[in-house]
């Protein structure tokens, strides 16, 4: 049961400083304690756990303008931030780990402007149909935590500029470019700033929760140096995308977008990489759980898939979907 809330604000617009704030977070969140935590970052592409970067965004022309790109923990699809949009993260312990809770803390956020917001698909906040909030999650042992987007005056010729959506994700949402599918809040009720909605965040928290916040302490920052450099470096930003021996096609499922990647040699699988767009940031390392050591070949990635079904029954779904790729005995291609 929830019997305290704590409320974050970052002090700084350096997204590898703010993961690292975000995971410190995550990692000492007590019992019975929810925490609110609100950032920005500054022209920054955040990708999801499992995405390839150089497929997501356009990461030579945002390096170019002074931008950054970052990796974040958690699921999902990429995402622009710039000091036009706000950042939430809410961060708490089973049992008092409620997504629905959660979202309708931003839906009575934004009914303090006069505007009334939807839940859509599988991770999104709308108003009018268009897209202000995209959200993703993350969970290991005990915690979670739930964070996402609050466009609020974001520029999204610059959105348009650095992020590269796959055109199948486009045509499912029944969209032409990911500009046409978002919404300012700000062109909606001019009064929205950055300022009255953080305040508008804290009160719609205390209301739904029904408890007074107190704000959080920030930790010394070397607790939080070592997080940052994680965040910060190649190795996590970019670095885990490996060369293939093959590489198959980009395929959107009811789960996401997917494409996977097999090194090979000796005829024998020795590495599988998932890049998606998936809300379960561990279904790729399943994957290369399930594939690492099989034969190179579509009968036996095929049959490999379907095997593991029964061990890993909450990616059973996508281990039997990505099984049918290979199910009439070839590789498939682009």
């Amino acid at each position: 049961m929830i019997t305290k809330l704590l409320v974050c604000h970052s002090p700084q617009t350096n997204p590898y400083w703010n993961l690292a704030l975000e995971e410190y977070l995550f990692d000492t969140v007590p019992q019975g304690t929810c925490i609110l935590y609100l950032w920005q970052n500054r022209k920054t592409v955040v990708i999801g756990r499992n995405q390839n970067s150089r497929k997501e965004c356009r990461l030579d022309a945002l390096e170019k303008d002074g931008g950054f790109l970052a990796r974040r923990l958690s699921g999902g699809g990429a995402v622009f931030h710039d000091l036009g949009n706000l950042n939430f993260t809410f961060l708490v312990q089973d049992p008092d780990y409620q997504v629905q809770k959660q979202l309708s803390v931003i839906q009575a956020a934004v009914r303090r402007f006069h505007l009334q917001a939807e839940i859509s698909g599988r991770n999104d906040v709308t108003v009018d149909g268009r897209k202000f909030s995209g959200n993703a999650f993350y969970h290991s042992g005990s915690r979670h935590y739930h964070h996402g987007t609050l466009l609020l005056s974001c520029d999204t010729a610059q959105m348009a500029r650095y992020l590269n959506p796959d055109p199948i994700k486009l045509q499912a949402k029944g969209v032409s470019s990911v500009r046409s599918r978002v919404v300012n809040l700000c062109e909606l009720a001019p009064s929205v700033t950055v300022e009255s909605m953080k305040q508008a965040m804290r009160q719609a928290f205390e209301e739904v929760y029904g408890l007074p916040s107190r704000f959080l302490s920030l930790p010394p920052e070397e607790e939080l140096a070592p997080r940052k450099e994680k965040f910060a470096s190649f190795a996590w930003r970019i670095g885990q995308e490996p060369a293939f021996a093959w590489q198959g096609p980009n395929v959107r499922f009811s789960w996401g977008c997917a494409q996977l990647g097999m090194e090979v040699a000796g005829g024998v699988i020795q590495k599988a990489v998932l890049y998606t767009d998936s809300m379960d940031p561990s279904l790729a390392e399943v994957l290369g759980k399930v594939l690492t050591g099989v034969v190179f070949s579509p009968a036996a990635v095929c049959a490999a898939l379907r095997e593991q079904e029964s061990t890993y029954p909450e990616q059973s779904l996508p281990l039997r979907e990505l099984s049918e790729l290979f199910a009439g005995g070839e590789f498939p291609h682009e």
